[in-house]
């Protein structure tokens, strides 16, 4: 899976839907690889818009297609403040991965030395997680970088995910809930309260 994440201040969120929209509307039909897109605005005004093709040869032919050309020009409009961009292949699922059943997606940027460390915890996460949390439906963490990722997480519903927050991790679990919060460090969290799901 290829994976790529747009983000920037924005001032008209209205606006924006409406943008994704027309893509699906008109451009999705010829956008080959096309996997789905989460996007949305925190309560901030920060937009975030993740994209997922099949490959990195489907999304750069999307992005190689006039019309999508045309699109950007009037989406990037949208944007009050500095939009970047960033691609990568290198991405780790878990559960049922993104998910359009979602209710609540909790976006976190940050970073970790030891990529392995992490994919064992995701593996045990996965293992209790129907138990322990009922309330994540799936998600992904994509590397944008050696060690920096974009990791979104979807929830039935914010409040059922806060409620899981305050759970007792099962005792197989609860040394490495303590890791985990040592090996993603500088995390930045974004909340996005209502999800748009393509």
């Amino acid at each position: 899976m290829f994976v790529q994440v747009i983000e920037g201040g924005v001032a008209d969120r209205d606006a924006l839907r409406g943008q994704l929209d027309r893509w699906m509307t008109e451009l999705r039909p010829g956008a080959t690889g096309f996997l789905g897109t989460t996007a949305g605005v925190t309560d901030g005004g920060a937009a975030i818009v993740v994209a997922r093709f099949e490959s990195a040869a489907a999304a750069q032919a999307n992005s190689e297609r006039p019309e999508q050309g045309r699109w950007w020009t009037e989406t990037e409009k949208c944007f009050d403040r500095e939009v970047t961009f960033a691609d990568t292949d290198e991405v780790d699922s878990f559960l049922a991965g993104g998910s359009d059943d979602a209710g609540f997606v909790q976006v976190m940027k940050g970073s970790s030395a030891d990529r392995g460390r992490l994919h064992a915890m995701d593996a045990s996460f996965v293992e209790h997680a129907p138990s322990f949390r009922p309330d994540v439906i799936g998600g992904f963490r994509a590397w944008t970088g050696p060690d920096t990722y974009v990791e979104l997480v979807y929830f039935t519903s914010e409040a059922e995910a806060r409620r899981g927050e305050t759970n007792e991790p099962p005792a197989a679990l609860a040394d490495q809930m303590g890791e985990l919060q040592e090996q993603m460090v500088n995390t930045e969290f974004l909340d996005l309260r209502d999800p748009w799901l393509y």
